[in-house]
């Protein structure tokens, strides 16, 4: 047993119970994984009907599209990380558990991804037929979706903890991520766009998985900041 782990009995124990009863929850309302996974499919599905069936225009439009739609849907979901908590007090529990609080909100932002981005992963391959994209596309497509989505639920989790309790939280929480989250769309698209034009992906894909590696380090010391001042 570790020095940490003699501090702080029962570390992974609390970071699971945290992840399941999230889980638990969202099963338990099925809204709020439909919705954005709707969103996120008749978005990217409804483009190809507006601009025609060229495949040259699909496939060059095809990533922005993914991407922008995938963003968009990521942000529908947000709101809602640490709202029930906020309306039930549970919030307060989570701020006064001996638990790190940095640790229960890595659990919490990890839920979100599980329950809203991995399956706008999952569907992703689904809409990039609509937009006739070969497979080595889609798996590029995948990879940095998977980094992408994680780092939107890790940025997420600190704007929705200095917006929670807020009137109009969601319009403040988008300003607050968008400009963050800038980088990941721009390299996201850019990188399958890449990937579709056969030229070399490597960069954009580690440049996403750095910024990945870099939100998991640093957002869950920032969210546990934030709930802080929130509930003062």
């Amino acid at each position: 047993m570790t020095v940490y782990e003699e501090q702080f009995p029962g570390l992974w124990q609390g970071f699971a119970a945290v992840v399941k009863r999230d889980l638990t929850l969202a099963w338990k309302r099925p809204g709020d994984v439909l919705n954005p996974l709707f969103f996120f499919a008749m978005v990217s599905a409804l483009f190809p009907l507006a601009v025609g069936p060229s495949q040259e225009q699909l496939q060059l439009s095809g990533p922005g599209v993914v991407w922008v739609a995938a963003l968009l849907a990521a942000l529908l979901s947000l709101n809602s990380l640490f709202l029930s908590d906020f309306e039930d007090g549970s919030l307060d529990q989570l701020i006064l558990s001996p638990q790190p609080l940095p640790m229960l909100a890595l659990a919490k932002a990890l839920a979100h991804w599980l329950v809203a981005g991995l399956p706008l992963v999952l569907v992703s391959p689904m809409i990039a037929v609509s937009f006739q994209m070969p497979g080595q596309t889609v798996e590029v497509m995948l990879i940095t979706l998977t980094f992408g989505t994680i780092s939107l639920s890790m940025l997420g989790s600190i704007g929705a903890a200095l917006t929670v309790g807020l009137h109009r939280g969601t319009a403040l929480l988008s300003l607050l991520i968008l400009p963050l989250a800038m980088p990941v769309l721009i390299f996201g698209a850019r990188t399958v766009s890449l990937a579709a034009a056969n030229d070399p992906v490597a960069a954009g894909i580690y440049f996403l998985a750095a910024y990945c590696i870099l939100t998991l380090t640093l957002a869950p010391f920032a969210t546990a900041t934030a709930l802080r001042i929130s509930s003062e």
